[in-house]
């Protein structure tokens, strides 16, 4: 298996973010779209494939804010963690333009010179639209299919999968007060450390079979750690918020899933702590320490 140093890996990631930063806009939001929709696919996978480990979710009856939360020992989180980097790697080995990496990416390409501060910040907001947008178009198919059964009259019911979707979604906007802002936060700074770490490693290894691994490997704590990013909240909530629309009982509707607690208790906060770490964290701190040896690379 090829592995490249520490030096050639920054250079090449460099050039990627000046490369990502000279893309039109209306490509910007097309690869993300793709992005988005790729990412969701593995959250929605990481939904259906813990659901009836965490205890509450095995039923539609059971209360879909209490859904999430109570789990086997971290069981159903460690599921989870398991098939979520499905949708990374659809991401890294297809080309799809993803906000976690651009978060890394682009600043790296500043910091060496090979594109300005305003070519940053407008790939990060052209590529976050075409993320969310195929985040929320995802939520929707799901929402509309896997989520949902019918009775004999034809009249569509939230099934255990979907009680499982609106637990997480609850759980994901359950981040109220000063305090939980600054816990949504600092939890999207390690976040995207491991994403951005994920993406790393599939600049590390030049075979097929090295870049699954490095980035499986880092998805999966990402999940398994509990931590937050941006693109895979807007999926796990839009998917809760559009569910939950289907419940026959709207007085069990979890509280606080909403549209405007979507930004407010978690986009917000998580974003603005991805961008963070991924500036501040990884792309300012890791050109501090391999700056010399990049500039004679």
């Amino acid at each position: 298996m090829v592995f490249h140093s520490p030096v050639a890996i920054f250079a090449k990631a460099g050039e990627a973010g000046k490369y990502r930063a000279a893309l039109p806009a209306w490509n910007m939001v097309l690869r993300g779209f793709l992005a988005g929709s790729f990412i969701a696919i593995g959250c929605a996978l990481a939904t259906m494939c813990s659901t009836g480990i965490v205890a509450g979710a095995s039923a539609v009856k059971d209360t879909p804010s209490l859904a999430y939360g109570m789990s086997s020992l971290g069981i159903g989180q460690l599921v989870m963690g398991l098939v979520f980097p499905v949708g990374l790697l659809l991401v890294v080995l297809t080309g799809a333009e993803l906000f976690a990496g651009d978060a890394m990416l682009s600043p790296l390409a500043a910091f060496t010179r090979k594109t300005g501060g305003i070519g940053v910040v407008n790939l990060w907001i052209w590529v976050f639209i075409g993320n969310f947008i195929g985040a929320v178009f995802w939520a929707y198919l799901m929402a509309n299919g896997p989520f949902i059964g019918f009775d004999a009259t034809g009249t569509a019911m939230v099934n255990m999968y979907g009680a499982h979707a609106i637990g997480i979604a609850a759980a994901k906007t359950g981040y109220a007060g000063g305090m939980g802002f600054w816990s949504a936060f600092l939890r999207g700074i390690g976040g995207i450390w491991l994403i951005n770490l994920a993406v790393l490693f599939a600049f590390c290894a030049d075979t097929l079979a090295g870049k699954i691994l490095g980035v499986w490997a880092a998805a999966m704590a990402f999940i398994g750690l509990g931590l937050e990013y941006a693109v895979a909240n807007m999926y796990f909530i839009a998917a809760g918020i559009l569910t939950q629309g289907f419940l026959t009982d709207q007085t069990r509707v979890a509280a606080g899933v909403n549209w405007l607690s979507m930004w407010t208790s978690n986009l917000i906060p998580v974003a603005l702590g991805n961008i963070v770490g991924g500036l501040v964290f990884f792309g300012a701190l890791y050109w501090v320490a391999f700056r010399k040896e990049i500039a004679a690379h």
